[in-house]
């Protein structure tokens, strides 16, 4: 018909080769390519690729790396080093007797740490060269974004030596991480090494059972969790509480039966959205990020909280993730250019080596299947036990938090006096202050997360057991008494600073309690109110201490001289 001949007509009309669109020259040549421009940039990224995910992962995990790496730089010689409170050189002698004698593959299997074979003569430099390396290359991913498998293969192995010697995590997230990245290319996009849906899913399960082994072990747990009470002491008695503690404690009653009731939820229900398709996987998603952001707000535990984010961003697709990326240049404008040459069917022909990765891909698929059937049996059994492995190289491991809650703070303080007699009642006793566990009333608490003082969080172990069970608390008594300015570092006050070192230092046990809002206590700048249960051990000097350590095979303390 005429109507459909102009219709042609205008179409032929209208089209340009490629040839005259770049034989236009002019105003107008110039505008349709800077239209062309815009629309690309403002053309959407499709949804099932996860390019911008790997990138948000990998630099995710690297933060973490980073925090971990930056905590054992600074706390391990003091805690594991050669004169630590628990020398890890001790505990790999112990291992080496235990598996007869010899450093090879039975104790690595038992403790795989590559201090094995580093020089033990220098356990300090050891632990230090461990730490900044692992520090320089997750700084590097960190900052550009790219990584390789030898580099995330390095982190894991460096973090894997120092768990083993200073026992604990992170080591899943950082397995899995590994088979993201190409073998040797440092690209973001690395075009021939598309993200493996398989290694996305091992992440996407990763979340679920951190999350299901957390809620199946708080229902079969403390009673608390059944009857929605447990918040109403979580805020006060957690490891290390932070200022917003207080404010979460003193929460209205019904705030708190919200809190535990979402708990159950988000922990329980909200991880097989996962399987649902992709909105319901991206809520779950949500829903769990923000569960960790309201966690890592009301207390100071550690880099878990933000550990826990990781595997939870493996969620999202590119499309959801690239409003966290420039829209010129750089990662999402070679992710748009990649999803435009798949959808024109121009993908590049599989190489050989993209054919041995996907065979990885797989076999790392059959491996998790077949590292988690244990763990899965261990969610299910009414004996299920939290943080554990069933593994030596902890790849797939049981997880779980808080499954009972203390009702009740109570807290280990050092004191020390210069008096000769510690039962003279005129003896005046000065208390210690740890860099962030209460003590002080009046200090305000801290907030350190995702950094992690990890003394600090044994000591809140140690206040609900005895000092014989927790035998590293004499020790710190002893290195007390002697000055020692090793783990005088990893506290906050010295009150003998600059003074003779104290002639006896002993544990007082008191419990706490944050003060009311509003109260006279409150009004005069305290935020916690305590009143002593008892001894927690009785006066010790360095004489009296003589036996108790060479019994351990400790080192006796000699007085260092006194610091101004």
């Amino acid at each position: 018909s005429a109507t459909a001949s102009s219709v042609r007509k205008r179409r032929v009309d209208g089209r340009k080769t490629e040839a005259e669109c770049a034989d236009s020259g002019g105003e107008h040549g110039a505008d349709s390519s800077d239209d062309t421009e815009k629309g690309k940039r403002r053309q959407p990224l499709q949804t099932g690729t996860y390019w911008l995910t790997r990138v948000v992962l990998l630099r995710s995990v690297a933060f973490i790396y980073f925090v971990a790496f930056s905590v054992a730089y600074n706390q391990n010689k003091q805690l594991i080093g050669e004169h630590g409170l628990m020398p890890c050189k001790k505990y790999l002698d112990s291992v080496k007797r235990y598996v007869g004698g010899k450093i090879g593959i039975a104790a690595l299997a038992y403790t795989p740490s590559i201090l094995w074979l580093l020089d033990w003569s220098d356990m300090d430099a050891n632990l230090d060269a461990i730490a900044l390396g692992g520090m320089a290359l997750s700084a590097l991913v960190l900052v550009t974004g790219m990584a390789n498998m030898v580099i995330m293969v390095t982190l894991w192995v460096l973090y894997h030596s120092l768990v083993n010697v200073g026992q604990l995590q992170l080591l899943e997230t950082g397995f899995l991480a590994i088979f993201l990245c190409p073998v040797w290319t440092l690209s973001q996009i690395p075009r021939r090494c598309p993200p493996s849906l398989i290694c996305i899913w091992t992440f996407r399960w990763l979340i679920v059972r951190i999350m299901l082994g957390a809620g199946l072990i708080k229902i079969r747990g403390d009673k608390c969790w059944r009857d929605l009470t447990c918040m109403d002491y979580h805020y006060e008695t957690q490891p290390v509480p932070n200022p917003m503690s207080y404010y979460m404690h003193h929460s209205p009653w019904w705030f708190h039966r919200f809190e535990t009731l979402s708990n159950h939820l988000i922990e329980l229900i909200f991880p097989f959205f996962t399987f649902l398709g992709r909105r319901m996987c991206m809520v779950n998603g949500a829903f769990q990020i923000l569960f960790q952001v309201v966690l890592i707000v009301s207390g100071n535990l550690s880099f878990l909280n933000w550990l826990t984010i990781v595997p939870s961003l493996a969620c999202f697709d590119d499309a959801c993730l690239g409003f966290l990326f420039h829209s010129r240049g750089g990662a999402k404008k070679a992710v748009l250019e990649i999803q435009n040459e798949d959808a024109a069917g121009r993908t590049p022909t599989p190489t050989k080596g993209m054919w041995i990765r996907r065979v990885m891909n797989i076999a790392l698929g059959v491996l998790i299947g077949c590292l988690s059937v244990p763990v899965v049996m261990n969610l299910f059994s009414s004996r299920q036990v939290m943080n554990t492995s069933f593994d030596p190289l902890r790849i797939v491991n049981t997880y779980g938090a808080f499954g009972s809650i203390t009702k009740e703070r109570t807290e280990v303080i050092f004191q020390g006096t210069l008096s000769r007699d510690p039962k003279d009642p005129e003896a005046l006793w000065e208390e210690y202050q740890f860099l962030c566990k209460p003590g002080d009333l009046y200090r305000r608490p801290c907030l350190i997360s995702p950094y992690h003082y990890r003394l600090d969080w044994l000591m809140w172990f140690a206040a609900f057991q005895t000092y014989e069970q927790s035998e590293w608390v004499i020790h710190i008594a002893g290195r007390l008494l002697s000055n020692d300015s090793t783990v005088l570092s990893l506290l906050d006050h010295n009150p003998f600073q600059g003074r003779e070192t104290p002639r006896w230092v002993r544990g007082e046990h008191f419990r706490y309690k944050f003060s009311p809002p509003g109260s006279s206590s409150a009004a005069q700048g305290k935020w916690w109110l305590r009143k002593r249960i008892g001894a927690y051990f009785p006066p010790l000097d360095l004489e009296g201490l003589r036996g108790y350590f060479q019994s351990r095979n400790w080192p006796h303390p000699h007085i260092q001289p006194k610091r101004s």
